[in-house]
Order: structure tokens, then sequence, then C-alpha cells
């Protein structure tokens, strides 16, 4: 699944596991219509692993913790179940540990989905799926927010109560003494306050849903990896776009032909089609490709795809943005590679990403465009290099990195 994805549940019982390279807690959380828990008992978690419908079972440390959920035992009012997880190790963040949810009938242990939120940094705690009900029918959908401040400011967003020490911990905390009814989340050390964060000279970096880059301060020029909302004065961008991809041969060198393509992915990362110079049109007309550009020479944008973000059916939840070195030459040989996004209406660059760095490779993924469950579409600088001269060499490596 990519981030925003849902897809309907065929169990009525299902389990969500969530795995990493470390040691993770993951939680449960019963939510209303208004999105917060009714009381304390609604959190689910190792001090408190049974609720309504919605039970925890711990890994052991040798496997994943799990959430399980009976739809058929879910109290009414209650919409949604949010899982949570974070790094067992205080101060630990997500980044290069990311965490892999997997969707399961509870019954057989099947697979429904699996969803790994992408590039993440300074996050140490996350809404990572929900199990939701819409029309009377249930379904799972990937998320992947983060929190900075760890599990206490997931528990906080939703209405749980959190305790705050009332002095400095001197030591490893003492046996709990037995928890009132209706505050198990302060017997969880994890949900207090940290007395004194214990972060390195760096500064952190960038967390989901804080601060998040878009288009309120015009142009935005995306390093490798960073994120920007295409949201502009509060409103999502459902418009017409370009995406812009251009080159020079390298110092002084030979022509170089090298190939634009898209590849449209649906929630399952499951390969939809692809729009390059051998074919320029999919999706009925909502993505188009200009053409093929054999040289690279001349200003401005070698090839262009148009995107439809409005017209765009369903199915299509992520786009990659490649360029192939279809005559073999290594993009080492290239100069001056970017790509950038225009409003297709008024010309205006809104995004742009310059390759700053070359590989001795034959395919790029230059960037991603990602639905979120929102509606808003988020675009993603990447600069991640391939041994592909062709965009079918592109379809596997791409969805990885959705």
């Amino acid at each position: 699944m990519t981030p925003g994805s849902n897809i309907p549940l065929t169990a009525t019982r299902v389990a969500v596991d969530v795995a990493a390279p470390v040691r993770l807690d993951v939680s449960g959380l019963l939510l209303t219509a208004d999105g917060k828990v009714r009381s304390d008992d609604d959190f689910i978690f190792f001090n408190q692993p049974a609720g309504p419908g919605v039970t925890y079972t711990s890994g052991g440390g040798t496997t994943p913790d799990k959430i399980t959920v009976d739809t058929t035992a879910v109290p009414a009012g209650i919409e949604k179940i949010v899982v949570t997880a974070s790094p067992d190790a205080a101060g630990q963040t997500f980044q290069g540990v990311e965490p892999t949810a997997t969707i399961r009938n509870a019954d057989d242990g099947s697979v429904l989905a699996t969803f790994t939120p992408p590039q993440l940094g300074g996050e140490t705690a996350l809404v990572i799926v929900e199990v939701y009900l819409r029309n009377g029918a249930w379904k799972a959908r990937a998320v992947g927010q983060g929190y900075s401040n760890g599990l206490a400011g997931i528990a906080t967003d939703f209405g749980v109560s959190v305790e705050e020490p009332a002095a400095p911990a001197a030591a490893a905390p003492a046996a709990p003494a037995p928890a009132a009814p209706m505050a198990p989340p302060a017997a969880d050390p994890r949900l207090a306050a940290p007395a004194a964060p214990a972060a390195p000279p760096a500064p952190p970096a960038p967390v989901l849903g804080a601060g998040k880059i878009n288009l309120d301060k015009g142009r935005v020029s995306l390093q490798k990896n960073q994120t920007v909302s295409l949201v502009k004065g509060g409103k999502p961008l459902l418009s017409q776009v370009k995406m812009g991809l251009g080159w020079e041969p390298a110092y002084g060198g030979k022509d170089i032909d090298l190939d634009a393509s898209v590849i449209a992915y649906g929630p399952q990362r499951n390969h939809v089609d692809s729009c390059y110079f051998g074919k320029l049109s999919i999706v009925n007309g909502a993505i188009k490709h200009s053409g093929d550009n054999l040289t690279g020479e001349g200003g401005g944008d070698d090839e262009v795809i148009v995107v439809d973000l409005g017209r765009l059916p369903q199915e299509v939840t992520g786009l990659v943005f490649t360029v192939n070195s279809f005559s073999g030459q290594k993009f080492t040989a290239v100069a001056k590679a970017y790509c950038r996004l225009l409003d297709a209406a008024t010309g205006e660059e809104l995004v742009r990403f310059d390759l700053t760095n070359a590989e001795a490779q034959t395919g790029v993924m230059m960037a991603k465009l990602i639905k979120q469950f929102t509606g808003e579409w988020e675009m993603t600088g990447m600069g991640d290099f391939v041994k592909s001269r062709t965009v079918r060499g592109m379809v596997k490596p791409a969805a990885q990195a959705l």
C-alpha cells in the first residue's frame, strides 16, 4: 500500500503486526466519529491488552507485536481503530529503521496488505494504519503519520490522559502501584514527556505532519528525499500539472538520448501502466507524454509529461517519474539533469529538483507523487539510480521506492 490508500476488508477479524529492525511497542486506539477515545479504556497496549473488539498480543521480542480487531465485536459509536508504533528504546527515531505493517486475516493468517511508510526521519512514533468503518463496511487505510514527541504525542492527540511525572526519575522506576481504572496510560513510562532531550547536536530531520512544506511561499527547490505537499492556500492542487525533465550532455560530450517516463501504481504498489515515448497516453488520457527527444540539446525541458490530477482514476495512488539512457550511456555523461513541476494552466514553476550527483548507471528515479488519504498529493525528490535502459526495468524498483 502507499500512504493514503485503502482496501476493503475481506475478513471480519484482522490482525495488524508491525515489524522493524529494532524492537517496537505497538498500540491500538478505539476512536469515535470526532477522532477521540471515549475514555482511557480505549487505549490498548501492553499494560492494558484487551478492549471491546480489540486486543494486543506481545511478540516477546522475537516476533512483531500485534493488534487484532474483531469488527463484529467493536461497539457502536466506534468508527476507527488506529494502530500505532514507537521504538522501544528511549530516544530512538524511525530514521533508517522504517517499519512494515502487515494486515492479515486473523483466522487463517493470510496476508491482505502490507505498508511501509516512506522516507522517515526524526519521528519517534507513528500512526501506521487504521481500520475504519465507512458506509457500513470495514476498510483498512495506510497512514504513516509521524510524531516527534513519541507515544505521548499520539495519546494526547486522541484524547488519552497523559500524566506528567511529579519529579524527574533518579533511577529506574519502581514497580507501579495498581492503576486506577480510568488511567492505565499513566502506568506506562513511555507516555511521560522526557525530562531532558538527549538530542544530538545536529538539527532533527523533518517530521511528517509537523511543518510540512507546501506551495504557499512560491516555488520550492527540493533536496533529495525531501517532500512538498501540493497544497496552496489550504487547498489541495487538483488540476493539470506538467512534469518537465531536462538534461544536457556533460562537458561538451556527444548527444545523449534519454527517455523520460512515468509509472502509475495502485494502492498495493501494483503496476497500473507506464507512459513513455512508445505509449504517449495512459489511464484514459489523464497522463500524456510529449514525445521523444533524441539529443537533450537546447534550453528548457527536453520531455514533458502532463498529469491531470483531477482526472486520475481512484486506482492510481502513486506516480514515479523516471529517466533512462536507452543508448546505454551512463548518467556520469549527463550534466544538469533536473525535473520540475509546473501549473499547466499558468506555466508557473511549482517545484524543482536538480540531480546534483550522478552514478555510472543507465536509469534514475527522479521524483514521485503520492496521493494522501486526505486527497492531497505530495512530491518527493528521489535521485535513486538503477541499472536499466528502459522503463520496463524500472517498474519493480520504483514500486519498492513508493
